[in-house]
């Protein structure tokens, strides 16, 4: 969609009634749900340093999800690692921070409907000459990757980028995805794989520190997690299926993928 289009479609949208497109969404009644975020992955969810503020393109949406569905969110935080566990165990009732749909976590919560497919890429320093796609990379035995564990950017790091051994010493851990970036700024590793997303979003405020080198390393879904069995799924697929079809998410793009860039 272009630019014209993305404005075409939000206008639309702001002289539309907001009953128009809730008219078939279910009612929750106003009930409190705890969404837990990790305010660790811009521009889908971070602390704006400016304001100090939690935001991002997943709090839009799951602020434009709770109006429409009328329920109202607590947001509260964990860490990546405790997170799908938390939810499973009830913890809380929704989870949201960039979480990839795929069968072994499915067997521990629910996901919603994707609401976002985005593709890994290799994240480096502005001034990174050394390597410029896996292969080169894998070959500059001197470089290190960061990675939280657990996590795909740190499987796609193993089978994709390396040799398969999960425990090969070129693989820096780390607690937070916001602790490997910070990492690779310093120079503590070489490499960061991210979502495309989170890369630009990364990229964009570093006023060309970091860059995206190299093509996509395969596409993966976004969804939003619940314990097992929730109620709550039907009803926030119902809102994803709204909000696509609406024009929301592409205005939701447009804010955080194009002028969150330009106010940078």
């Amino acid at each position: 969609m272009n630019l014209r289009s993305v404005l075409l479609a939000g206008l639309i949208l702001a002289l539309t009634p907001f009953s128009a497109w809730a008219a078939d969404l279910p009612d929750l009644g106003g009930r409190k749900i705890a969404v837990v975020t990790e305010n660790a992955y811009p521009p889908l969810q971070f602390v704006d340093p400016k304001t100090g503020r939690a935001v991002g393109w997943e709090y839009d949406a799951m602020n434009e999800i709770a109006r429409r569905l009328n329920f109202k969110v607590e947001y509260l935080n964990t860490s990546w690692d405790a997170m799908i566990q938390a939810v499973s165990d009830n913890q809380y009732q929704i989870g949201m921070t960039g979480i990839t749909i795929n069968d072994e976590r499915k067997q521990k919560v629910d996901f919603s409907e994707p609401y976002m497919r985005s593709e890994q890429f290799m994240l480096v320093r502005g001034d990174e000459n050394r390597f410029t796609d896996p292969k080169s990379f894998a070959d500059a035995k001197d470089t290190l990757v960061g990675a939280q564990p657990g996590t795909s950017n740190f499987y796609v790091a193993v089978y994709n980028v390396l040799d398969g051994n999960e425990q090969n010493p070129r693989i820096k851990l780390f607690e937070t995805f916001g602790a490997t970036i910070q990492a690779l700024k310093t120079g503590d590793v070489d490499l960061v794989l991210t979502d495309s997303t989170a890369g630009k979003g990364y990229v964009d405020a570093s006023g060309g520190a970091l860059k995206l080198i190299g093509g996509p390393l395969g596409a993966e879904d976004f969804g939003f997690i619940f314990p097992k069995g929730s109620d709550l799924v039907a009803p926030v697929n119902a809102a994803i299926a709204a909000l696509k079809a609406d024009g929301t998410f592409d205005a939701l793009n447009k804010k955080w993928f194009l002028d969150y860039k330009l106010g940078q």
